[in-house]
């Protein structure tokens, strides 16, 4: 019994949400009319007596504004767009695979190919150059002189650094190290030249140093010869005497 009164109290309450979920349509022609002359243009506005009195300019031009025409012309150009945002996109992915490969040539820390290619000789030339400004000193140069040289070195690891981490082409990066490779060249021939110099002063110095050391025997030369002229005649006036 309890089991019968429970599901009929269930119908009860489910049949007036069924009724209040059901959906009526009730046509009304002055609205489709409305609605269909806004759209297409086509058809009458209703009541034609609430128009002709309050909107009689809009009455008017409604029928002469067919929006399929401007749909259609808005439909083409959407066409048009499409078309040109596909070829705008294939040239901007285009371009951002050339900028790509652009980054990968001008980044030094990625493949720096031009320092594969010309950092055997440039090192090289270096290490010439750091060698000749070590032979300053054993030249009898000054320490501040050496310190003038190492100035220098320590320029061309600058710029030699500074080439590496640039953002420039491979091409452009190796004409760089091609410069600083004949500036360092030109650079160690003239400090071969000042190290020589001062090689050369050097030695001068000492030979100077060694002549003015040397004994001078002239006086003992001039006594010893003059004392040989005079035995010479004596015995010579000795042996007159005799004869």
């Amino acid at each position: 019994m309890k089991r019968i009164l429970f599901l009929s109290a269930m119908v009860m309450g489910i049949c007036p949400l069924a009724k209040a979920q059901s959906v009526t349509y009730n046509h009304d022609d002055a609205k489709m009319n409305q609605i269909t002359v806004m759209e297409i243009g086509s058809g009458g506005l209703t009541p034609s007596l609430y128009y002709t009195l309050l909107h009689k300019s809009y009455q008017k031009s409604a029928l002469s504004k067919n929006k399929l025409a401007y749909r259609t012309t808005a439909g083409l150009n959407l066409y048009a767009q499409v078309d040109e945002a596909e070829a705008l996109d294939s040239a901007l992915n285009q371009r951002a695979k050339i900028e790509a490969l652009n980054v990968a040539d001008r980044s030094g820390g990625a493949l720096d190919l031009a320092w594969m290619a010309e950092s055997g000789k440039l090192n090289s030339k270096m290490a010439d150059f750091e060698r000749n400004i070590r032979r300053i000193l054993e030249a009898g140069g000054t320490a501040n002189e050496q310190e003038h040289w190492i100035a220098y070195y320590n320029v061309y690891q600058c710029a030699i650094k500074a080439a590496q981490n640039a953002y420039m082409p491979n091409a452009q990066r190796k004409k760089e190290y091609l410069r600083i490779y004949a500036d360092v060249a030109r650079k160690n021939e003239t400090l071969i030249l000042y190290i020589v110099r001062l090689s050369n002063a050097r030695k001068t110095s000492e030979l100077l140093a060694a002549t003015g050391n040397r004994e001078n025997h002239k006086a003992q030369i001039v006594r010893n010869a003059l004392s040989r002229w005079r035995d010479a005649g004596w015995s010579t006036s000795r042996h007159g005497l005799e004869e």
